[in-house]
């Protein structure tokens, strides 16, 4: 069984191949919402300049480099090496989940398995990463919602003509996507809110937030834009949103419900 979020132990296993260097240390900071990053390694035949880019972010974040030859073209032996530590790991006891880095579809049953031993499945990769993977696991996030305004401008950056140095682009305002006719985004949250809803048709935003989180492995708030829940459903035209006291002395609550259909 599991640890609470704060006291869990995870193992990060990352597939050099299919994953970007670039994205560690925002990937770090998010892992470390979920636990502590107590096994930290990358898979890949460091041997190959692909993976050059790697090296120094590998150090500078204490990511043990795991070195896999590639026996065959054509054959991904980097990720059979992953799936057997994993399996070690699974089966050692020593860590409450894993999050797996990669935008590859063969660790589905990976995460399946690991989801079956009663650890937490947390992946992490591309949009382009295949659906069966992302349903796999306990909870997806994509690479590309962890990056903000100063990330943007540096990934954007551009060698200067005159110095031969690098310019950063100045930041600009990702413009949010729009909530209106968004029929995937509307069908999640209806079902969420009505399954939490009390005869008022009123529900507790914790309760709608565990909902979104079972029903899509990859609901994230940060895909619209927005960085909480609270903030996303103010938006969205079809929703009320009040904070209550609950009494006693106790802190108040956000409370959400579907405006009524005109």
């Amino acid at each position: 069984m599991a640890k609470p979020t704060d006291e869990a132990r995870l193992a990060v296993l990352i597939d050099a191949d299919n994953a970007g260097a670039q994205h560690l240390e925002r990937l770090l900071v998010e892992i470390a919402k979920y636990g502590t990053a107590t096994v930290r390694r990358a898979y890949g035949d460091w041997t190959s300049s692909q993976l050059s880019k790697w090296k120094p972010v590998l150090l500078a974040h204490s990511v043990q480099p795991i070195q896999q030859f590639s026996y065959t073209t054509g054959k991904n032996s980097t990720d059979s090496a992953l799936i057997i530590d994993a399996m070690d790991l699974l089966h050692g006891g020593t860590v409450d989940g894993f999050c797996l880095v990669s935008s590859d579809s063969d660790f589905t049953r990976l995460a399946a398995r690991i989801r079956e031993q009663g650890l937490m499945a947390y992946g992490f990769g591309q949009r382009k990463t295949p659906k069966p993977f992302v349903a796999a696991c306990t909870k997806f996030v994509y690479v590309e919602n962890l990056g903000g305004k100063e990330v943007a401008a540096k990934e954007t950056a551009t060698p200067s003509a005159t110095t031969g140095t690098t310019k950063a682009a100045a930041p600009t305002t990702a413009k949010k996507p729009s909530l209106k006719g968004d029929t995937k985004l509307d069908n999640l949250l209806s079902e969420a809110v009505e399954t939490s809803a009390d005869d008022d048709g009123w529900a507790h935003l914790g309760a709608v937030g565990s909902n979104l989180s079972r029903l899509a492995s990859d609901f994230d708030t940060r895909t619209w834009g927005y960085a909480k829940l609270t903030d996303l459903l103010k938006a969205h035209p079809g929703y009320d949103v009040q904070s209550r006291s609950p009494g006693d002395g106790k802190p108040k609550v956000s409370v959400v419900r579907s405006k009524p259909r005109k």
